[in-house]
């Protein structure tokens, strides 16, 4: 079972890769942010803690015993710094539980003393605690434990999110701004393919590489536009060149040649020489048509008028009647006559020698699929994408008769100029189905 591949357009590509890109840079700003931030704040927030305990031992030491207690007791009243004796049977909980409090805990002792305690609650009251010694009396000092925090990754979260956001926006427009000229030459070259040669590229674009780009698209337009008009003309005074003479040699045959088998011969000769003529013209057509609603089951009616002969093609419509399609209405009689027509050279039937065609319909959405099928003997499925080849034919038993090898190559093309698709398949029951899909008329 064969894989299918998901294609990314160029612009959700570089999309893609400009916010990984960018998504990666702020990730690894913010660890380096973290990881350079974070020895400071802790010897910062050790230096305050150590500031507060060397001025509580200070104010210790400028009071007498009677004094000491006084300062003890309004300082247990502060809010943001208490001091209070520390008794032995104090129960505390150790501050150090990470490598940030550790890391204050060790400045905090290499800065008071190997003796110095930090405890994160003392007694069930929640804080930052600060044991320490003086004059052999031993206290602790709880100072407001948000001062030493670190950045919190609600913070990060916080500034990561805003700068994720402005690294998508950035992305968007990075990835516009690179894919435009792209986007550009890709609807340009579609123009191309539809055969309207007058497309034109900016070539005062900043960027050389573009600007190169779109001198030589230019240069190749007005190349093929000349390449076009010139194979228009070209072809235009073949079929009059080539038709004078084959009117002298209707007008000979009918004057100088007595057999009438072979004055017949000679005649049909120059009838199929006259219809290749008129393929090639078809094929070499212009390709601007102007699409109106067309009536299609009238439009298959009138063509099928032309294929009246019942020993050698027989149609049979299903075509509703209020069934409308955006076509031109020559055009789509030129694709109806191309079809009758090779179905009536190649699809007979190997019992009959008759070729029976039917023509049917189907509503898919905005679209019209208008099917031809034959019941012939079919093709090689391996031929089968090769049958809108110009000059292309199929195996042998579907070259009974001769032309010019245009027929599909003619409705392939007229197709795709009122906006359609050709597709050509075996029929499940045998024979060859065509399906033409066009626009649905409103």
């Amino acid at each position: 079972m064969a894989k299918k591949h998901v294609a990314l357009s160029l612009f959700w590509r570089t999309f893609f890769l400009l916010a990984i890109l960018l998504a990666g840079g702020v990730f690894a700003w913010t660890q380096t942010f973290r990881a350079m931030e974070f020895e400071p704040r802790a010897v910062q927030a050790a230096q305050q803690i150590a500031s507060l305990v060397n001025l509580s031992r200070a104010a210790l030491g400028s009071t007498d015993g009677i004094q000491r207690v006084t300062l003890i007791k309004s300082m247990q009243n502060q809010e943001a710094m208490k001091l209070q004796p520390r008794e032995p049977n104090d129960k505390w909980e150790p501050y150090e539980v990470d490598r940030f409090t550790r890391a204050i805990g060790q400045e905090l002792r290499s800065r008071l003393g190997p003796d110095t305690l930090v405890a994160s609650e003392v007694n069930d009251a929640p804080g930052l605690w600060v044991g320490f010694s003086f004059d052999k009396d031993p206290y602790w000092l709880q100072a407001d434990p948000t001062r030493m925090q670190p950045i919190t990754w609600t913070t990060l979260v916080v500034w990561g999110g805003i700068a994720l956001i402005a690294t998508v926006l950035g992305s968007v427009a990075i990835a516009r701004l690179i894919n435009q000229p792209l986007r550009d030459l890709s609807f340009a070259a579609s123009r191309i393919r539809e055969g309207e040669f007058d497309s034109r590229l900016d070539e005062n674009t900043l960027t050389s590489e573009i600007r190169q780009v779109n001198m030589g698209f230019n240069r190749m337009a007005r190349e093929l536009a000349k390449v076009e008009e010139d194979r228009a003309v070209m072809l235009a005074g073949i079929s009059h060149d080539l038709r004078t003479p084959l009117a002298r040699l209707r007008l000979e045959a009918e004057m100088s040649v007595h057999d009438e088998e072979a004055k017949r011969n000679m005649a049909l000769d120059i009838d199929q020489l006259d219809a290749i003529i008129d393929k090639f013209m078809d094929y070499a057509r212009p390709g601007e048509v102007k699409l109106v609603p067309v009536h299609l089951s009238s439009l298959v009616d009138r063509e099928m008028a032309a294929f009246r002969d019942p020993s050698q093609i027989r149609i049979t419509s299903r075509v509703a009647i209020d069934t409308k399609v955006m076509a031109d209405d020559t055009e789509l009689g030129r694709v109806l006559q191309n079809l009758f027509e090779n179905a009536r050279r190649y699809g007979r039937s190997t019992d009959t020698g008759i070729a029976r065609v039917t023509v049917s319909y189907a509503r898919t959405g905005p679209w019209v699929i208008l099917s031809v099928r034959d019941h012939g003997p079919g093709v090689d499925p391996k031929k089968i994408s090769q049958l809108t080849t110009p000059f292309f034919r199929g195996d042998a038993a579907r070259t009974a008769a001769t032309g010019a090898g245009l027929g599909l190559a003619i409705v392939e093309k007229a197709v795709q100029r009122m906006g359609g698709t050709f597709e050509i398949a075996n029929a499940a029951e045998g024979g060859l189905i065509a399906h033409v899909r066009l626009k649905k008329a409103p």
